[in-house]
């Protein structure tokens, strides 16, 4: 019965799904991009007032208060959240949460290489753990939203507002896509490839008043690499957060996401970013909810990502998403679909705001399609 699959015929427009680097803004273009500052001394002033622009405007879309400094640094979001803790976690003991690959990341970072000996609370894929159980008498590091399973903290009321403790948030594909309660974090990082579709190799450090209070007061017992170091004499190296980067930074990357942060504010800001982001995400559920052989990996709607939504196919292993994902691959229909490689084999789509609600919609035939094409 099912040996002719009729083939749609109307793909996405930009059939980008991947989950990092994600869609680029629907309006890019290469030839949109200012080129001013570009084989210019990134010390020179046009290269400092280019970062700082970029670093007010990441404020503004992310309605920061002025308490948070922001600076931007090397090594993506992993660089930046292990800056974070190697530079301010041994002063209290740590409390670690995993519940997908880049929390374990890490339990390991804290558990082998700082030899902190963290207290771990762990869920599985598609799960959220217990946060009554966190103990904010300790350092606590999570994921805000985990790209790799599709499950998020539902908000920060389980943040204690009394925490002796600093909050470590990897938040990076939750900024610009969720109301993010900045008195309740500590430290957050993100990278500009995910719900900004900008460029890799950046990574972008937010530091509430206690985060800095911890640099100026704590000195780590380890050796910190040049590139980790944010204090100088005892005090907060402010020229981080003004644009002046520890190591040199591809102007190509800022203006990129330059352009992407004023695509954000022509939409309304951050507002304008959520709304994109629900849109999508609703569109994908209700292609699931139409499907029987389609379901998500995190089963609760109050915890469930908006960004990277990760999906199970009923019955598929490893080499049947591959194939999946492959055909999907040719057919130019969607792009880089396969869930993470540590996760349960499945479908991780990408519901940020740089995709567009229709190229949702255009994807459900042709998931269809594959899932009869593989099981015919």
């Amino acid at each position: 019965m099912m040996s002719e699959v009729t083939t749609p015929q109307v793909r996405p427009a930009r059939p980008y799904f991947s989950s990092g680097p994600c869609a680029k803004p629907p309006v890019w273009s290469p030839d949109k991009l200012a080129t001013e500052s570009l084989g210019r001394s990134h010390r020179a002033k046009i290269g400092k007032t280019r970062l700082q622009y970029c670093i007010d405007l990441m404020r503004e879309m992310l309605q920061l208060p002025d308490t948070h400094r922001i600076g931007i640094v090397p090594g993506s979001d992993t660089g930046a959240f292990e800056m974070a803790m190697w530079t301010m976690l041994g002063a209290r003991p740590v409390t670690t949460l995993a519940w997908e690959s880049f929390g374990e990341g890490w339990v390991t970072d804290a558990a082998k290489q700082l030899k902190l000996d963290p207290t771990v609370i762990r869920a599985d894929y598609g799960q959220l753990p217990d946060l009554t159980q966190v103990d904010w008498s300790n350092d606590v590091l999570f994921t805000w939203n985990g790209t790799t399973s599709g499950v998020r903290v539902p908000n920060g009321d389980w943040i204690a507002d009394d925490r002796e403790g600093l909050s470590f948030a990897d938040a990076t594909s939750a900024v610009f896509a969720y109301d993010l309660p900045w008195d309740k974090i500590d430290v957050a990082t993100f990278s500009w490839q995910k719900v900004l579709g900008g460029e890799g190799g950046h990574g972008v450090l937010i530091l509430g008043p206690r985060a800095v209070e911890r640099l100026e007061t704590y000195t780590p017992a380890w050796p910190l690499p040049k590139v980790f170091r944010l204090v100088s004499k005892g005090a907060l190296a402010e020229g981080v957060f003004k644009g002046e980067t520890i190591n040199t930074p591809s102007m190509l990357a800022v203006e990129d996401a330059i352009f992407a942060l004023e695509w954000a504010k022509s939409l309304g800001g951050l507002d304008g970013l959520k709304a994109r982001s629900d849109a999508n995400a609703a569109a994908l559920d209700t292609i699931v909810s139409d499907r029987n052989w389609l379901s998500h990996l995190a089963a609760d709607p109050a915890s469930r990502s908006k960004t990277s939504v990760c999906l199970s196919v009923a019955g598929a292993d490893a080499d049947f998403i591959k194939k999946f994902a492959g055909l999907l691959e040719k057919e130019g229909a969607a792009y880089d679909i396969a869930g993470y490689r540590d996760a349960p084999p499945g479908l991780r789509i990408w519901c940020g705001a740089t995709v567009d609600t229709a190229d949702i919609e255009t994807l459900g035939p042709w998931l269809d399609w594959a899932y009869e094409t593989l099981s015919a």
